[in-house]
């Protein structure tokens, strides 16, 4: 069987070999790259007394050229490169260092060399010696270097990639494992309300549908934020019928843009652990508070908050920290550092409340 393309692993576009040269991130991590390495080259020089600083500074504005002019052809050509694939790919990437580091370095030699004609005064020592040894040598080592850093950004990514295939396989896990007491209890409320109630059974079997349909869906599928509550206020709506009186949610999100993009499946999951860890532990049942507002720091906060039943309550059931974990590691997919799943429990009361950008998806 033939290996499933980046598409078919539910991982969207495949994130290459190469990083994105043109993001601030890869080019700071550049320049800090080589302001270690001039460091490292003028004190294993042992430059002359009062001349260390001058020789950093040469040293570090001849590695800046070579690492910006690289990082900018590759910028340029790295779909390209990426289309060749790893091996192929990495070859031309190596050829095209090796280019830039040659080319750099004829033209610092021939610079060097008409400053000290005009003015004189011996060639820098960054560029002395013979053409042909400073260009050879130079893009020698640029090869050494360059393929240790090929290899690193390669290894880094494979292992970025396995990571989120693993965790996407683990959330396609949890999608699938749909209790089967809610769907037997939600069959058999819909068919004691067939004949008393027939336009309140079609009702929740819409409701059922529709969060079967979103629990099938990609497991790094967005959606807005209005749809999650939607299927939310559905799951609600059908639980309802199965408890009663016992079960009440009180809705506070009025404030909440519903257009932003959160991941499916997030909100509700949490009252459907209020409601199976919480409500059904209480005899005379309780209410989830399902809050939400705006941070200082432009992010989204949704609260999903429900009582916590006291000692003589049936014991817990397992599961919960699963879901949490499932729901955590989405976040991380989906937002990176921005996306936060933070738990606040005390003793009157478990909360779980989801941070997310604001911005994210919005026209």
């Amino acid at each position: 069987m033939a290996a499933p393309t980046a598409a078919e692993d539910g991982l969207g576009r495949d994130p290459g070999f190469l990083p994105d040269f043109c993001s601030p991130g890869v080019v700071l991590g550049l320049v800090l790259f080589v302001a270690l390495l001039a460091i490292v080259l003028v004190v294993a020089g042992q430059p002359a007394s009062g001349q260390l600083w001058s020789a950093l500074a040469r040293t570090s504005l001849f590695l800046l050229w070579i690492a910006l002019t690289g990082a900018a052809v590759l910028c340029y050509t790295r779909p390209r490169l990426e289309a060749l694939g790893p091996t192929q790919g990495g070859i031309a990437a190596l050829a095209i260092l090796a280019l830039v580091v040659g080319a750099v370095s004829a033209a610092a030699w021939a610079l060097s060399a008409w400053w000290a004609q005009r003015t004189g005064l011996p060639m820098d020592t960054v560029v002395s010696g013979q053409p042909g040894r400073f260009v050879l040598g130079n893009t020698v080592v640029g090869l050494i270097v360059g393929g240790a850093a090929l290899r690193y950004f390669y290894v880094s990514q494979q292992w970025r990639r396995n990571v989120e295939m693993e965790a996407r396989a683990r959330i396609r896990a949890l999608q699938a494992r749909i209790r089967p007491h809610f769907l037997f209890n939600s069959m058999n409320t819909i068919a004691s309300l067939i004949p008393t109630a027939p336009e309140r059974a079609e009702e929740a079997i819409e409701d059922l549908s529709d969060l079967f349909r979103a629990s099938l869906a990609d497991a790094g599928s967005m959606i807005r934020l209005k749809e999650e509550l939607e299927i939310a206020r559905g799951y609600e709506r059908i639980e309802s019928l199965r408890l009663g009186d016992r079960l009440r949610v009180d809705w506070d999100i009025d404030s909440l843009p519903m257009r932003a993009m959160i991941p499916g499946l997030s909100i509700q999951p949490l009252i459907e652990n209020a409601i199976y860890h919480g409500i059904e532990r209480l005899p005379a049942g309780g209410t989830v508070t399902v809050s939400g507002s705006r941070t200082a720091d432009q992010r989204i906060e949704v609260s999903v908050r429900n009582p916590v039943p006291g000692n003589d309550a049936p014991a817990s059931r397992s599961g919960h920290r699963i879901a949490l974990e499932n729901l955590r590691q989405r976040f991380a997919i989906a937002f990176g550092r921005d996306g936060e799943v933070a738990i606040d429990e005390t003793g009157e009361g478990y909360a779980v409340k989801l941070r997310f950008p604001e911005k994210n998806g919005i026209p």
